[in-house]
């Protein structure tokens, strides 16, 4: 395919089209976009990218990895690993990475058969779990908050040091072929670091402080800040080649720590362009691979190699980094199996292998295959064992998705435990602990504390929750509730009570953009929702069966309405915008007032003669078809 432009118009649908079915399916990203490149690429030969882009090639993949690493390292707040998890973290970090280093280094030369300098700069690479495969893992997993934090943090951290040490080996390895002594070397790699790291925490601070001394709109904010990284990348390389990828890392990590207030927004920005060099760069690597290239991952040497690496290198450094540690064993044994590695160590890998062949490395070119089947047997392996791994060992939400109800009152109490009757678990968050008491008194969980504060993670099991409703008193309060754990839970399970009376102004009401999905399908407030529990509403729960069909049921309702359905085992909760259709067979929970169990009784006295007359019809129509054709028309 020689049109540019539909060429990347394919790359881009097919690695969102990847992204998507993923997410549909629960199925990992990254291999359904390793399959979408081959089948295009060296399947049926519709994409060459390398002949496509030309010279454009590497500086594309180059600018896609500085803005990914940029997004990692903007999520590491050093804050956030404090407390009972950072000395594992730490101990992952040091010696677990120059255990790994040294260990997958070894499993290179003697098993994969590369050259020792080669073996040492890929070693170093592989050192990532890549932040953008694990985070999804750790979801789906719904890990207990220790194990979670601690994949989670190694793979924020390791990221950039994989960067770092693959930059500083072949740096190495371009001086060493040059009339360099060693201390040059050393030298030059030491000072060419030291000014990356310090020109992207510069940079950093530079940016930081401009948005917060509004230099910058908010509209520009994410745009300004995406050329600067890029900026940050190519000034960086100038003063030591690849040595951006320092420079940005740096830069990431410098404006997370700068207590930005609008970071978060700028971080869901990146996030979202981190999701788009990712689909299209990963697309263009796997298009890019020959079939000689994809018959070498399945060699035996590829498969010794990958086996060393699951089974000895990661769990030898990991028992060994976390001897003496406040890890228990079951959280070792987790992170000694839970190590996939993703779209950095492809990326890293495939550009330093073509720079390397082309300085007389050959070798080097067997990178691309190796971290291809490293890729594939992580993802595979560890994305459909995490969860029954993660919940044989104990360290895993197990059960039903629980429901989070962030704002405590007299009907959140009943409501929560009519929920808790369908066996979810519910919990009641409230910064107010006099509210919270109804809810302690009735038997619910309840979390005491702001739910929009930095610490309520290291508190509270978001993986463990499916649903979100917000019934607190400020309707701000729960639009940035919903709007912030929106990424967490998945906007579809986010919900909020209704703050505006129907007689009101919508101006006098949050934007629709920022809310959460507007809780049961007549949209009650929290004060209309309190009256009626006063007035003697309750929560009624009934199986529909073909005796009692669901018409019936919505017509005894009267003025109540469903607010959940389970189908299957499988809650649906009642909203504005999609109401509840209950089937034969669902067991629906109805707020409903307090004469429909009187009209209910009523219906159910009545005799149902339907099938009385259904026989006295089916009786005639045989008579009739019994009698003679004359006898028919007569009558």
């Amino acid at each position: 395919m020689d049109n540019l432009t539909l060429s990347f118009a394919l790359i881009g649908f097919l690695g969102i089209g990847a992204q998507w079915l993923a997410w549909r399916f629960n199925l990992p990203a990254i291999v359904l976009m390793a399959l979408a490149g081959m089948i295009v690429g060296p399947g049926l030969g519709l994409i060459n990218p390398e002949q496509l882009f030309g010279d454009f090639y590497r500086p594309i993949i180059a600018t896609a990895v500085a803005v990914i690493l940029f997004e990692g390292g903007l999520q590491l707040k050093f804050k956030e690993i404090q407390g009972s998890i950072a000395q594992g973290v730490s101990r992952l970090v040091f010696p677990g990475v120059p255990i790994a280093w040294a260990l997958g280094s070894l499993a290179a030369h003697y098993l994969a058969g590369l050259s020792w300098s080669v073996s040492v700069l890929f070693a170093g690479i592989l050192v990532v779990t890549g932040p953008t495969v694990i985070l999804p893992l750790l979801r789906q997993a719904r890990l207990t908050h220790r194990p979670s934090a601690l994949l989670k943090w190694e793979g924020i951290i390791n990221d950039p040091i994989g960067a770092l040490l693959a930059v500083i080996i072949y740096e190495y390895m371009t001086l060493e072929t040059g009339s360099h002594t060693n201390f040059q070397i050393a030298g030059s790699l030491f000072i060419g670091a030291a000014l990356s790291i310090v020109w992207g925490i510069v940079l950093g601070r530079f940016m930081a402080t401009a948005f917060q001394r509004g230099w910058v709109p908010e509209y520009l904010k994410p745009a300004v800040l995406l050329s600067v990284v890029i900026i940050c990348f190519v000034l960086a390389n100038v003063v030591q080649e690849e040595a951006g990828l320092l420079a940005v890392t740096a830069m990431g990590v410098t404006m997370a720590n700068s207590n930005m207030p609008s970071l978060a927004q700028i971080r869901h920005f990146k996030e979202n362009i981190a999701v788009l060099f990712v689909s299209g760069v990963f697309v263009i690597l796997t298009a890019s691979l020959d079939r000689a290239t994809l018959l070498e991952a399945f060699s035996w040497q590829t498969a010794a190699f990958v086996a060393a690496m699951l089974f000895i290198v990661r769990p030898l450094s990991i028992m060994l980094s976390t001897i003496g540690s406040d890890l228990d064993i079951r959280e070792r044994l987790l992170a000694a199996w839970v190590a996939p590695r993703g779209i950095v160590a492809v990326a890293v890998s495939s550009f330093f292998a073509g720079a390397l062949v082309e300085g007389g490395f050959v070798d080097a070119g067997r990178m691309i295959p190796l971290a291809f089947a490293m890729v594939f047997a992580t993802v595979v392996l560890h994305g459909f064992t995490i969860a029954p791994f993660g919940k044989w060992l104990g360290l895993a939400a197990g059960g039903k998705p629980g429901f989070l109800i962030v704002g405590s009152s007299e009907w959140a109490v009943e409501f929560a435990r009519k929920v808790m009757a369908f066996d979810f678990p519910v919990v009641i968050a409230d910064h107010s602990w006099a509210a919270l008491r109804p809810a302690r008194r009735g038997g619910v969980e309840t979390y005491y504390g702001e739910i929009l504060s930095e610490v309520t993670e290291y508190h509270l099991e978001l993986n463990s929750f499916g649903y979100l409703i917000a019934l607190g008193e400020n309707a701000a309060h729960n639009s940035l509730v919903c709007t912030d754990l929106a990424p967490e839970l998945g906007r579809v399970a986010i919900f909020q009570i209704n703050a505006t009376p129907h007689t009101e102004h919508e101006r006098r009401s949050v934007s629709h953009s920022l809310t959460g999905r507007m809780f049961m399908q007549s949209r009650p407030t929290r004060e209309e929702l309190a009256s009626r529990h006063k007035d003697g509403w309750f929560f009624q729960k009934t199986r529909l069966t073909e005796a009692y069909p669901p018409e019936k049921y919505l017509a005894d309702l009267l003025e109540g309405e469903p607010v959940l359905i389970e189908r299957k085992g499988v809650l649906s909760v009642a909203s504005a915008d999609l109401p509840l259709k209950p089937e034969t067979g669902d067991i629906v929970l109805a707020y409903v007032p307090p004469d429909v169990e009187e009209k209910r009784q009523k219906s159910r006295e009545e005799p149902d003669h339907s099938e009385e007359v259904k026989e006295i019809t089916d009786k005639k129509k045989k008579a009739l078809d019994d009698m003679p054709s004359s006898s028919v028309k007569k009558h």
